[in-house]
């Protein structure tokens, strides 16, 4: 992708203008980003695929004023009717399911495949929506059918009301005001307040990013570093030739305190540590996510990776859902090109080593890619 080029999907302007102008700072409209665009699924396969165990969906509904909200898997008599008003179904990860999905998702990688999350997909009837409400990450609001009012404004107050199982704004007060129809989308950044609900029956898609907590990176990466310390030969253990004789036993000593800090820090000062096991977190598929059985690659043909596979890289590695792995010279540079291209030519990927050769055959065992072409796993 040229960030340089001018794109339709982002109104004219360049990947580079938009995440300069607005990108985590202010919203914008655009009008027919993907003119001609179908649903990347038909209402009945989205129905199908909420009654799934493998996908996660709810379904929200508005009856008599009142909210309620259900966690699926939902069965298809379980939904409302078509023809009854105010109902909603949401379906996550559709990206990860239906390959038009993937590539839908795919037009967005002007942003890093690390803060890309998932495509998720809602049907909603007449007045159906999740009530005015506001996300902690960036997201693109795609209308693939029907029309949606949206109404959006800046979050001045984070009240919700109490007791409903959605997380609805108590104190929504819009700023502006547009009709969405196919092919017409909204980006909105972080903590923006937004009220989308259908004019008739509707499908949008909603490209989300992933934002993780403070909190949660260094949980996440810490347990790793943990994981893959090696018990030192000669331990260095806590001493305290200074200690008074003590009349409070049950206070814990500064001096512990100040060895913990210690022993922390050392854990993250070894930046090559630190770097695979951030890598190898973010580059783990979701849960839910399980992979085909592989298929021996063809050597004439090209390799893709499957739409499931989560791939990053960075000066020195190679993570691949969940693993790591070094790289360097000719074979760096063609694993960093499938990660970027997520595919490689037969010419390409036969310029690899007999090491990253075999590296690759072992992830097309694992299902983790395909030869381009396979029927069943075409990208």
């Amino acid at each position: 992708m040229d960030v340089s080029l001018a794109s339709p999907l982002l109104g004219g302007l360049t990947p580079q203008v938009f995440m300069r102008r607005h990108w985590q700072k202010q919203p914008l409209l655009i009008r027919q980003a993907i003119p001609g665009i179908v649903p990347p699924v038909a209402r009945n396969d989205l129905f199908a695929m909420a009654a799934s165990d493998e996908v996660e969906s709810r379904l929200v509904q508005l009856k008599d004023g009142q909210w309620s909200m259900k966690q699926g898997p939902i069965a298809r008599r379980q939904l409302p009717t078509v023809k009854t008003n105010a109902w909603t179904l949401l379906v996550q990860g559709v990206d990860l399911h239906v390959p038009a999905a993937h590539e839908l998702l795919s037009r967005f990688r002007f942003v890093p495949d690390a803060r890309l999350d998932d495509l998720m997909m809602s049907y909603a009837t007449d007045g159906g929506g999740v009530g005015p409400h506001f996300d902690s990450y960036d997201v693109f609001l795609l209308q693939v059918h029907g029309k949606r009012r949206w109404r959006i404004g800046r979050m001045n107050d984070a009240a919700l009301v109490p007791g409903l199982p959605l997380k609805i704004l108590s104190n929504f007060q819009p700023e502006e005001e547009w009709v969405l129809e196919p092919g017409d989308m909204l980006y909105l950044p972080p903590r923006w307040a937004h009220d989308g609900v259908a004019e008739g029956e509707c499908m949008t898609c909603s490209i989300g990013f992933r934002a993780p907590a403070r909190d949660e990176v260094g949980r996440e990466v810490l347990q790793r570093l943990l994981d893959g310390e090696e018990p030192a030969a000669q331990p260095t253990l806590y001493r305290d030739p200074s200690q008074p004789a003590t009349d409070a036993p049950g206070r814990i000593p500064s001096t512990l305190l100040e060895f913990t800090k210690e022993a922390v820090a050392k854990l993250a000062e070894n930046q090559k540590a630190l770097a695979v096991s951030l890598g190898e977190w973010l580059s783990e598929p979701k849960p839910i996510v399980a992979f085909d059985d592989g298929d021996e690659l063809r050597p004439e043909a090209d390799i893709a990776l499957d739409r499931r596979t989560r791939m990053l890289y960075d000066d020195e590695h190679v993570f691949i859902n969940g693993e790591s792995y070094r790289a360097a010279g000719q074979d760096a540079m063609l694993m960093r090109q499938l990660s970027d291209q997520r595919r490689l030519t037969a010419s390409q990927w036969a310029k690899a080593s007999d090491e990253a050769r075999q590296l690759i055959a072992e992830w097309a065992e694992a299902g983790w890619l395909h030869s381009q072409g396979d029927e069943e796993h075409d990208q």
